[in-house]
């Protein structure tokens, strides 16, 4: 599993308990992955190029590319 560093997002607001400044974002296996670090709120945004490999009413974790 390949993750990048995680960062935090000045002056974001949690859409969960409205802290500011407590999001951080990192990448997981082309998802982008936003948590609050005072809630533990989680979000989860993958690339347009993945999400054509959706059907409605799933979600993605992760696509595997064997190499």
């Amino acid at each position: 599993m390949s993750v990048t560093r995680k960062r935090f997002i000045a002056g974001a607001v949690c859409p969960s308990c409205n802290a500011m400044d407590t999001l951080a974002v990192w990448r997981e296996d082309q998802v982008e992955v936003v948590e609050c670090v005072k809630c533990g709120h989680h979000q989860r945004q993958t690339e347009q190029q993945v999400e054509k490999h959706v059907r409605p009413q799933e979600q993605v974790i992760g696509i595997f590319h064997p190499e």
